[in-house]
């Protein structure tokens, strides 16, 4: 496995233990994540407070299907199960494209779908 597919595994791998300082140090000091239509971020201090909200509790389950890389982007697609704070959950498939820069994740772009 590439250096760059081990960074975006240990990224996911963050996320499933809501691990902010294992996400965290697998980025860039100006990070962008983009959910397009939904939101626009830059930098650490902002990415760290998206990690967790109000829309779901608990940790997801993020379960990486596929994984493929070019140059110096990655691309994963999985799914992602959530807890809502009225005791139901949320399933949905993603597609999240990483650009590296000097081994971190420089750029996300996260695609989801909620299943119905």
């Amino acid at each position: 496995m590439s250096e760059n597919k081990k960074i975006v595994e240990k990224y996911m791998d963050g996320f499933n233990k809501s691990d902010h300082e294992q996400i965290l140090s697998c980025l860039t000091e100006d990070v962008e994540w983009i959910l397009p239509g939904v939101f626009h971020l830059s930098g650490k201090d902002e990415f760290d407070k998206a990690i967790e909200n109000e829309a779901f509790v608990g940790r997801p389950a993020i379960a990486v299907t596929r994984m493929v890389e070019e140059e110096n982007t990655v691309v994963a697609e999985g799914t992602v199960r959530v807890k809502k704070p009225d005791n139901g959950f949320v399933n949905m498939v993603f597609c999240d494209v990483f650009v590296m820069k000097n081994g971190l994740i420089n750029k996300l772009t996260s695609y989801l779908m909620e299943m119905k």
